[in-house]
């Protein structure tokens, strides 16, 4: 099995799924956009007190393929690990569902910087996942 450096485990709700019975498309990109916030926060960081500094980490791109579909009920875990491509910070998340460890989805998300208002070259990154960085390098 791959190796991710954060994991989080959620359930589908009832709301969440479209007139075919499975989680709409739009709700798996919201369940990566959870992960990786709640993984900022196991970092000591935090998307509000960042932004009162004037720093913003912002989406530049998504990208989603879509597996196998999860239905009301099913619990899931995201699991992501990171890497750095110039000036992005990429997160690789994959959605499994826990029954059967079966992937649901696979995603791709890039992230930038911006600092009071400005693109930077993604230093904060650098910065807040360090030891997350240097560890990524040796799973990958």
């Amino acid at each position: 099995m791959k190796k991710y450096i954060f994991e989080i485990e959620m359930k589908v709700r009832d709301y969440e799924c479209d007139l075919q019975c499975v989680v709409n498309n739009a709700n798996y990109q919201h369940y990566m956009e959870h992960a990786r916030h709640e993984f900022l926060e196991t970092t000591g960081a935090n998307f509000g007190k960042l932004h009162q500094q004037g720093i913003d980490a912002m989406v530049a791109r998504v990208e989603i393929d879509y597996k196998v579909s999860l239905i009301s009920g099913d619990c899931f875990a995201v699991r992501l690990n990171i890497s750095r491509e110039g000036a992005k910070l990429v997160f690789f998340e994959d959605i499994y569902r826990i029954s059967d460890q079966q992937l649901c989805a696979r995603g791709r998300i890039e992230s930038i910087c911006v600092k009071d208002g400005k693109l930077t070259r993604g230093e904060l990154f650098d910065k807040i996942f360090a030891s997350q960085l240097s560890e990524n390098i040796k799973i990958n």
